[in-house]
């Protein structure tokens, strides 16, 4: 692995080693209980998940009847899953394992792109590899590196950078991102993937943010006093942007106003999930996906948590992890989960943006 300095790209390994690391990996990985190229069972998953009822309006988007899935499992912290269309398989990140996982029925699992967050020479531990995935307009893959600290590209074989510093210094470490219509990219930039000597360094922003890059490249930040900026998502009209806040000392969902040139008002608090948490329901305000109707199905304490756009709590999907995030997928209907070392799906009755 290396990088072409100042070109902006990072290339990866060629074929023949590509090819030779991926059956090391495959070896390695069975000791994880990941398997690959095995179709699981989809087994129910009663004991690892169900559905919670708060209000009966949740019978509008979850059957009384759905069940959640076991897809796949023994990841070490799956994340940022994102539906691929074009060859209907769902990618998906694990965190500490710096690969991106593809998931397609009737396959199972494999490796679809190792490294994804970190491509330096030197061994680097904790959360390296990437986070949040997206499909830009054109499609093409868009990634939250937590290992390079940037937001980048994968196009033909490499990394392209979209973004990696704020004036003059490092980004703390991309967590997740969402595409506007325009084509702008919304994204958050907490300190989870930071090594303790980076967050020791003078040169460190010192502030955690949420910036936009705008279609001509320009890196704009929005918001920077959330101590922990974590999912982000769209409003369907694109008038609100949804942003969760994974600070134990003040886990929140924030909604801020979208101004017509693409900057935020003053934001307010959307949900406060202070109570879920010292009630001991695991996991923090984390990603989030919107459906068509402007319903938000955000993941954090006690699994995905469904809300009604004006924050009536619905219910929730409730997982007995700490769960990541989430996304629809193969018609619009069907939500996937990435919940700690679990890959889960339970069909719904509405659809997310975008399909």
């Amino acid at each position: 692995m290396w990088k072409l300095f100042g070109s902006g790209t990072t290339p990866v390994l060629d074929r023949r080693t590509r090819y030779g690391l991926f059956f090391v990996i495959v070896a390695l990985s069975i000791t994880t209980q990941v398997v690959f190229g095995a179709e699981p069972s989809h087994s129910p998953s009663e004991k690892v998940a169900w559905i919670e009822r708060a209000d009966p309006g949740l019978d509008e988007l979850i059957a009384p009847d759905a069940l959640v899935e076991i897809l796949a499992e023994g990841f070490e912290w799956s994340e940022g899953p994102v539906w691929i269309p074009e060859g209907g398989y769902l990618l998906f990140s694990d965190v500490p394992k710096n690969t991106i996982y593809r998931w397609k029925e009737g396959q199972g699992i494999d490796i679809f792109l190792k490294p994804s967050g970190y491509t330096g020479f030197r061994e680097r531990g904790g959360e390296s590899g990437s986070n949040g995935l997206a499909l830009d307009r054109q499609g093409r893959l868009l990634l939250c590196q937590h290992g390079d600290r940037r937001v980048a590209r994968w196009e033909k074989g490499c990394f392209i950078t979209l973004a990696d510093h704020y004036e003059g210094k490092p980004l703390n470490s991309p967590n997740d991102l969402v595409v506007k219509s325009n084509g702008d990219i919304y994204f958050t930039d907490p300190p989870y993937g930071m090594t303790p000597e980076a967050q020791r360094d003078p040169n460190a922003l010192g502030f955690c943010g949420v910036y936009r890059i705008s279609a001509d490249g320009k890196l704009t930040l929005l918001v920077r006093d959330m101590t922990r900026p974590n999912g982000i998502a769209f409003s369907p009209d694109e008038k609100t942007l949804y942003v969760a806040q994974s600070d134990p000392q003040r886990p929140l969902w924030m909604a801020f106003p979208v101004r017509e040139d693409g900057t935020l008002g003053e934001g307010r608090v959307f949900f406060d999930a202070k109570p879920w948490q010292q009630s001991g329901l695991p996991g923090l305000p984390d990603g989030m996906k919107v459906d068509q109707k402007g319903n938000l199905f955000a993941t954090g304490p006690g699994g995905v948590n469904i809300f009604r756009p004006d924050g009536t709590f619905l219910g929730r999907i409730r997982v007995k992890v700490p769960t990541a995030n989430c996304a629809f997928g193969d018609d619009g209907s069907t939500l996937y989960i990435t919940a700690d070392m679990y890959l889960l799906r339970v069909k719904t009755k509405t659809k997310g943006l975008g399909f």
